[in-house]
């Protein structure tokens, strides 16, 4: 555990990111982000997730969040519970993106690995997770050459369920989390270190054991030497667990853990 005065540092560096932010230009995009998950568990120490998603976005001058269609992706992931405060995770995804605004050229398809830690903080009704992310993307330039962005993601999560004592079918619940991005420099992401922050605020709600939907409100700082972008989105995703499980014989259900929430 890092010790407090680390901790007052990191905080402080982004607070005088926020600041200095404040005095650039800063320019406003409205989108809509939405995602597909479908989760089929294995055994009780591993499941397999593959999802698909869309981001739609306006630009500064016509702020419809679905003025321009500017990225599509698959991902295919693996989960690991070694413990049930624990899930180890990694995917493969390719993204398709299209005058995506941070990105310095009109398209860059990329190849995207991950390795993922997520540790559960607390298992009481208000349950708060920590996540680790570490991405290799490999992004297309205008050349045809793959330069290599490496990114750290980390993430504080907050979660309680509303009108229950846990989160099961019937029981609406809140999430907000936290995450700062950190990145290296390449001519298509940028010179930067820093790469975002993102402030996430939702509600979801579970219709049955193997189906669920978010919806949320995001809100992106992307400081720039030049300019500050700032994305504001509506977020709907919907997880499908199981779904087709009657197909197969030997079907194997998880006990689900705070972990997964």
């Amino acid at each position: 555990m890092l010790p407090g005065n680390n901790y007052k540092k990191i905080w402080l560096y982004l607070l005088l990111l926020t600041g200095f932010a404040a005095y650039s230009q800063t320019e406003n995009y409205m989108q809509f982000w939405n995602e597909y998950a479908f989760v089929k568990d294995v055994n009780e120490k591993w499941s397999l997730e593959a999802d698909m998603g869309i981001t739609t976005s306006g630009i500064p001058e016509h702020n419809n969040i679905f003025y321009n269609l500017i990225q599509f992706y698959g991902r295919g992931w693996a989960h690991y519970y070694p413990s049930e405060r624990v899930k180890i995770s990694f995917f493969y995804a390719f993204f398709y993106n299209t005058n995506v605004p941070e990105l310095l050229q009109d398209k860059s398809p990329e190849h995207r690995l991950a390795a993922q830690f997520t540790y559960l903080m607390t298992k009481t009704r208000l349950r708060t997770n920590l996540r680790g992310r570490l991405e290799d993307r490999h992004l297309e330039n205008d050349a045809g050459y793959f330069e290599v962005v490496m990114r750290l993601r980390m993430q504080a999560k907050a979660t309680y369920p509303l009108n229950g004592p846990i989160i099961k079918p019937g029981v609406i619940y809140t999430f907000m989390s936290d995450e700062v991005m950190f990145k290296t420099r390449s001519s298509i992401s940028g010179n930067t270190f820093f790469d975002r922050n993102r402030l996430t605020v939702g509600f979801g709600y579970s219709f049955v054991n193997e189906f669920q939907v978010e919806l949320s409100y995001v809100n992106e700082l992307l400081p720039r030497p030049d300019k500050t972008s700032s994305y504001d989105a509506i977020q709907v995703n919907v997880v499908f667990t199981d779904l087709f499980s009657d197909l197969f014989k030997g079907k194997f259900k998880r006990e689900k853990t705070a972990i997964d929430k």
